[in-house]
C-alpha cells in the first residue's frame, strides 16, 4: 500500500495549475458587468401594484446592455486615439464589437420577462428569478475565473461569493425600496 506522503499518489491538482483555456480580461469584465447591469435594472424596473408590464421591462434591459456596451467600445476608441497608436479603424471596430459578452449576459434576464410577457408567471416570479440567476452566475463566473486561474476550490468559492455579493447586495436593495 502506497504511503499516504507519497507525491506520486496524490490525484490533488496542484493550486497553480491552470484547468482550461483563460478566458479574456474582456470578457470576464463585459459579463460580470453585463449580469450587474440586468440586475439593477430588472429591480430598478421592477412595478409595484397594477403597473406591471414586462414587456418593456424587457426591452429597457436590451437597450441599456447595448447603449452600455457601445459606450464602453467607444470609450476604449477614444483611449486608443488619445494614446496616439496607429492601430486601423478596423480595429476600433473590433472594440466596440468586442463588447459582445454585456449584451449577451443580460439575455436570461430578457428571457425571464418575455416568459412573463407570454404569460408563464407573474413579473414579480420574472424578477425574482432573474435576480437569483444572476446571482448565481455571478458566483459561477468569479468561481470558474479563479479555477482556470489555477486557484484551488476554496479560493475560486470565495472568489465567487466575493461576486455574488454584488447580487446580493441588489436584492437586498431591491427588498428595501420596495
Amino acid at each position: 500500500m502506497p504511503d499516504r506522503a507519497d507525491p506520486v499518489r496524490r490525484r490533488d491538482i496542484s493550486p497553480r495549475r491552470p484547468l482550461r483555456r483563460r478566458p479574456t480580461e474582456q470578457s470576464l469584465f463585459s459579463c460580470i458587468y453585463g449580469l450587474v447591469l440586468a440586475s439593477a435594472l430588472v429591480a430598478a424596473l421592477d412595478a409595484t401594484g397594477d403597473n406591471a408590464d414586462p414587456g418593456p421591462d424587457a426591452l429597457w434591459v436590451v437597450l441599456t446592455a447595448l447603449a452600455a456596451g457601445a459606450a464602453h467600445g467607444y470609450a476604449h476608441v477614444i483611449a486608443l486615439r488619445a494614446s496616439a497608436d496607429g492601430r486601423a479603424a478596423s480595429s476600433r471596430l473590433r472594440l466596440v464589437l468586442a463588447e459582445w459578452p454585456l449584451v449577451a449576459a443580460t439575455l436570461p434576464t430578457v428571457a425571464m420577462l418575455l416568459a412573463a410577457v407570454a404569460g408563464w408567471w407573474s413579473e414579480a416570479a420574472a424578477v425574482d428569478t432573474a435576480l437569483l440567476f444572476n446571482t448565481a452566475a455571478l458566483f459561477c463566473w468569479g468561481a470558474w475565473a479563479a479555477r482556470v486561474s489555477g486557484y484551488g476550490w476554496p479560493s475560486a468559492c470565495r472568489a465567487g461569493a466575493m461576486d455574488m455579493l454584488i447580487g446580493l447586495m441588489i436584492i437586498i436593495a431591491d427588498t428595501l425600496i420596495d
